[in-house]
């Protein structure tokens, strides 16, 4: 039985890439002197937004970090609202008794922000965030199972980023493929054989309620 659902949270709950890449070109740039390309700003996700800050200005860490936040926080009114129909599976899930977590990259920080921008502070159960050093992803899932007190077959967990099957996978737990937002490439994911894929949030919706009684 589906005891758990665990969520990533940008590009899963919310459409936040955009948002995100801006923030740091407003960030980083200024500081180099120079354009900074999406391919290379995304070659350093994975761990949290510190490691993206000290791979591009290093010197200037402190700084960059506190420019990071007071930007993301300023701009995020313009990217306020989570995907259409997310609130309502979060709800249906609790209502159902079921627990609900959140696995992301994402720093503490950016989290709360987002969570506070989103209305959903108190949503989840257990929320386990990214740090500096590496992607641990498959530590905060197995800590979050250690949590619900459940095995890795009775949780999913809900994620874009083609690196989230693997991740999902070292701990053994169900992974599906959410590629919903506008940022999604369903066929680089599928090729990855996650458990499942939606490309809507209503398909994955319809699927949750089939699963969920």
């Amino acid at each position: 039985m589906l005891k758990a659902v665990i969520f990533d949270m940008d590009g899963t709950l919310g459409d936040t890439l955009a948002l995100i890449l801006r923030c740091f070109k407003e960030t980083i740039e200024p500081i180099l002197g120079r354009t900074v390309s999406d391919d290379e700003l995304m070659a350093t996700f994975g761990p949290s937004e510190e490691a993206t800050i000290n791979a591009l200005i290093p010197e200037h860490f402190d700084e960059g970090m506190s420019t990071y936040h007071r930007l993301y926080q300023m701009y995020h009114s313009e990217y306020p609202k989570p995907f259409d129909g997310i609130p309502e599976i979060l709800r249906y899930i609790k209502e159902k008794n079921r627990r609900l977590g959140l696995v992301t990259g994402k720093g503490p920080a950016g989290t709360q922000i987002t969570l506070r921008m989103y209305g959903m502070q108190n949503m989840f159960d257990a929320i386990e965030t990214g740090i500096p050093e590496k992607p641990n992803k498959p530590a905060c899932l197995r800590r979050m199972l250690d949590k619900f007190g459940i095995a890795p077959d009775e949780a999913v967990y809900v994620g874009d980023a083609p690196s989230d099957i693997p991740a999902a996978g070292e701990a053994g737990v169900p992974i599906i493929s959410a590629a919903w937002a506008s940022t999604a490439e369903p066929e680089k994911l599928k090729a990855m054989n996650p458990a499942l894929t939606f490309e809507t949030v209503e398909a994955f919706a319809e699927y949750i309620k089939s699963v969920i009684k």
